[in-house]
């Protein structure tokens, strides 16, 4: 089992930059990719960024050239660097995680508003 906790999430101006963290414990060498999704207000929840255990990263078009993810070498943690943030970027994200054996885990979200 793998258990993730993230903080970071606030309310920031649009055009504002922050950064989200995930703290991973347990089983954390099985995990092969970490990431993020979000859901907005009405929204069914999707993907934002990922990071494979090789490094490799995947995002969203929306956030593409804005957000930068990353975890750390030892899989105990991932970012989420968040910069010219928008309006529409406004949802609660969710830290994620999946194993070698393709498990899937969560952590309980942290909330990002993006207000003036």
């Amino acid at each position: 089992q793998v258990q993730l906790v993230e903080s970071g999430g606030g309310l920031v101006q649009p055009g504002g930059s922050l950064r989200l963290s995930c703290a991973a414990s347990g089983s954390i060498f099985s995990i092969n990719v970490m990431g993020w999704y979000r859901q907005g207000p009405g929204k069914q929840r999707e993907l934002v960024a990922t990071v494979s255990s090789g490094g490799s990263t995947n995002y969203a078009d929306s956030v593409k050239g804005r957000f930068t993810v990353s975890s750390a070498n030892a899989k105990n943690a991932a970012y989420l660097q968040m910069n010219s943030l928008k309006p529409e970027d406004t949802a609660a994200y969710y830290c994620y995680a999946r194993s070698y054996s393709r498990s899937d885990y969560w952590g309980q979200g942290t909330q990002v508003t993006v207000s003036s």
